[in-house]
């Protein structure tokens, strides 16, 4: 004699149908498994957007009075980012005059310690316009 498998209930096995829960069950499964796909390769937020370079800006080098009657004749070009509205310089070369004047020229001797100090600036400068700039660069940068 051989067993098989009885249906759970006899309208089950007249009609010939499966639960409807168990249906319900794989639409939910299937629809949370779409939406994390959906969200994934397309809603996802990407990470952070480089900013695409814009217009170089070059300012009249200026002279900053260093500390022990030293002075600094620096000049700085300022990269803007593509998206930038007009760029005014004189908030960074009011910064730079912050960031340099009273400095020991021994502070000033090294790649490094002028990069340190380029980076300072660059601090500034982020806070003053917002992002629209996104690099600094020594155009002239003479010590005496």
């Amino acid at each position: 004699m051989t067993v098989t498998a009885m249906p759970a209930t006899a309208a089950d096995a007249a009609e010939g149908k499966k639960s409807p829960k168990k249906l319900i069950l794989v639409l939910a499964v299937l629809l949370v498994v779409l939406g994390g796909g959906t969200y994934f390769f397309v809603l996802k937020p990407s990470g952070p957007v480089e900013p695409v370079p814009g217009e170089v800006v070059a300012l009249d080098p200026i002279q900053v009075n260093l500390a022990s009657g030293h002075y600094l004749r620096v000049g700085i070009a300022l990269q803007l980012t593509a998206d930038a509205h007009e760029a005014d310089g004189s908030a960074a070369l009011d910064a730079l005059i912050e960031v340099y004047s009273n400095t020991d020229l021994s502070e000033l001797v090294t790649t490094e310690q002028r990069e340190r100090k380029k980076e300072a600036l660059m601090e500034h400068i982020e806070h003053d316009y917002h992002g629209d700039v996104m690099g600094v660069f020594y155009t002239e940068f003479v010590t005496q």
